[in-house]
């Protein structure tokens, strides 16, 4: 979900005295795209890292897919999962919540090109559970809610070129605490 709060406008009146950008390329578009990116990137990761009772930001990354928007649907799926996040909380390095969110995001993929991991642990490859260190992989949730950290998880749907991101937050009690109180 996502607040009318967290609103982002861009305005540009001409004040600055700069010369004016009336095409999408050049090399003073390209400084203007670069920059207002890595505003709205640190907006976003802000946001999704304030969450009301949040422990941890969740950055999700989405390769192989075919287009941008793919890649970015399937990122958001997985970090607006109830259930992912709700296994971040709880340290639980549960690959298939992860699949699963990647699997309802509405792009097409085949199963047997997913491959997941969770900061350094390879989950699942080729479509298939991989042995890894369960203890160690929730010790690593551990270690990153307990700081306020950020939960990396990496995940390719295919072989094609575009990659995305999306970010969000765990799925704590006082999340639910704070936002069950909260009225308007």
């Amino acid at each position: 979900d996502t607040s009318t709060n967290d609103t982002v406008i861009g305005l540009a009146n001409g004040a600055a005295g700069g010369d004016e950008i009336t095409e999408a390329s050049g090399a003073a578009f390209e400084v203007l795209e670069a920059a207002v990116t890595a505003v709205c990137e640190g907006c976003a990761k802000a946001i999704a890292w304030d969450g009301e009772g949040a422990t941890a930001l969740v950055e999700v990354t989405v390769s192989g897919a075919n287009t941008r928007n793919d890649a970015n649907q399937v990122a958001r799926s997985i970090a607006g999962s109830s259930l992912t996040k709700a296994a971040i909380f709880g340290h639980d390095p549960n690959w298939g919540r992860i699949a699963c969110a990647a699997g309802y995001a509405g792009i097409t993929f085949s199963t047997d090109d997913l491959r997941i991991e969770l900061g350094p642990y390879l989950l699942m490859d080729n479509g298939q559970p991989m042995e890894f260190d369960a203890k160690a992989a929730s010790l690593y949730l551990k270690s990153t809610c307990s700081k306020h950290g950020t939960v990396a998880i990496n995940v390719s749907i295919g072989s094609g070129p575009q990659t995305g991101k999306a970010w969000g937050c765990d799925l704590s009690y006082d999340y639910v605490k704070i936002n069950a109180e909260y009225t308007t």
